[in-house]
């Protein structure tokens, strides 16, 4: 066998394993969604299926029914992972750039220190305390901004890795050269350049804030804060809903309509909903997705 039947045979079967791969990652997605669109007595007979014997919009009509409360859930979660977000990598690579200066004095100290903070934490108690009794952060927009997601250690050290090894220090000396200062350097030449782990990074952060539902829990109660939902916030407590619904609890008319609601459905509409605006954006930083997550050697 020739070296090119050889090679020829290879990419061959690298193409099905990577279709496979695909497949598995893409099918659950699409079962999510014909399951949102089956009736609910198919469901409970036959299980999930991407051939349902019928097909249903109940689960969608319910979910629009409560257009107001989603729209505004949408708006607060699309509001906050922007700000969340841009907050999170200014401030990541704000610290990430003068970790990289091999020159910074007590660079490995600070270094130790940004990496010590993904290793150990105060617990959940003390973080509560803190935000609520000193940030005064609950029940306000902050709540779903600032814990857990506003400095990443591991971003600031993935983005001091891509500014190492892949931004030639040949152009910061050249740079200095011209008189051009830190600040100067970190805008006209570490950004532009550093765009592929930045977006990366910011994927990342975005990915973070669009599925937390914790934050929330922990930090909106009452009436409110439920007007600070975000879109997960939202649809965790209608799925808690349908469940205390449909649980037998509720007797009467009331009782009576809840036992016919396609919970499972729902569920599953709901999901799909809460992904369908990161399958549209993820494509659009694909290129660079692929590019800052393999952090590459230094161009000359």
């Amino acid at each position: 066998m020739t070296n090119s039947k050889k090679a020829k045979r290879f990419q061959f079967w690298i193409n099905v394993v990577l279709i496979l791969i695909t497949l598995s990652i893409i099918l659950p997605f699409v079962l999510v969604f014909i399951s949102s669109l089956t009736d609910e007595n198919t469901l409970i007979r036959n299980g999930y299926s991407f051939f349902p014997e019928k097909f249903s919009f109940y689960a969608y009509s319910y979910i629009i029914r409560q257009g107001e409360k989603i729209l505004r859930a949408y708006g607060i979660t699309i509001f906050v992972t922007i700000v969340g977000t841009a907050a999170n990598l200014a401030m990541s690579a704000l610290l990430a750039y003068p970790l990289s200066i091999k020159k910074l004095p007590y660079r490995r100290a600070i270094t130790f220190f940004v990496f010590f903070t993904m290793l150990f934490n105060g617990g959940l108690v003390p973080t509560y305390l803190m935000y609520v009794k000193y940030f005064h952060i609950k029940n306000t927009i902050w709540a779903l901004i600032v814990p857990g997601f506003l400095l990443s250690a591991n971003n600031v050290l993935m983005i001091r890795s891509y500014f190492n090894t892949s931004i030639p220090d040949a152009l910061f000396e050249a740079a200095k050269i011209d008189g051009a200062g830190h600040m100067k350097i970190f805008t006209s030449i570490t950004l532009p350049l550093g765009k592929p782990i930045l977006v990366t990074m910011g994927l990342f952060s975005a990915l973070g804030y669009w599925n937390d539902w914790t934050n929330g829990l922990y930090y909106l109660s009452g009436n409110e804060g439920q007007k600070l939902y975000s879109i997960q916030n939202l649809l965790n407590q209608m799925i808690t809903d349908i469940q205390y619904l449909a649980s037998g609890k509720v007797t009467g008319n009331i009782g009576a309509e809840v036992a016919k609601l396609p919970t499972t459905s729902i569920r599953m509409a709901i999901a799909f909903i809460a992904m369908l605006p990161l399958f549209i954006i993820y494509p659009f930083l694909q290129k660079y997705f692929a590019e800052g997550i393999t952090l590459g050697a230094v161009k000359g």
